[in-house]
């Protein structure tokens, strides 16, 4: 998977989110990312599980600096995976990651905290629209 190919990130934190997602997001357009270092207070079983539920939707398991928890994440079939660049086994799960086809990314996207924006306001779903296009701007979340 190329790193340009990938749609923009929207924090996955539960399911209430993934299906906030799903109904406000045309399917497969977005990145579900998980929280950061979810690997490991998650565990990638549960990632899978929740993954499971938006098929044809890219999702990508950030397990922060922890190799351990990126090498069991690879076992437990994650295909995109965040680890921190500056974890020392970086290379070393990289190269486990490439001999299974997966794509290891040295550091977690851009994403888009969507439980601190109301949909149901107008401001909300626009600031959820240009989140999507691409116009990612600085401005705080909006409640």
């Amino acid at each position: 998977m190329r790193l340009t190919s990938l749609p923009p990130a929207i924090t996955i934190r539960s399911v209430g989110t993934l299906r906030t997602v799903m109904e406000w997001v045309p399917a497969g357009g977005a990145l579900l990312l998980s929280a950061p270092g979810a690997a490991g207070f998650l565990g990638p079983g549960a990632w899978r599980a929740l993954a499971a539920q938006a098929p044809g939707w890219p999702d990508a398991l950030c397990c922060g600096d922890a190799a351990g928890d990126a090498l069991a994440a690879l076992r437990a079939g994650c295909r995109l995976l965040v680890l921190d660049a500056t974890c020392p086994a970086f290379a070393a799960v990289a190269g486990a990651a490439a001999e299974l086809g997966a794509t290891l990314l040295p550091a977690r996207p851009e994403a888009l905290e969507l439980d601190v924006i109301d949909l149901r306001r107008p401001a909300g779903r626009s600031r959820l629209a240009d989140w999507l296009a691409g116009r990612h701007d600085t401005a705080p979340p909006l409640r």
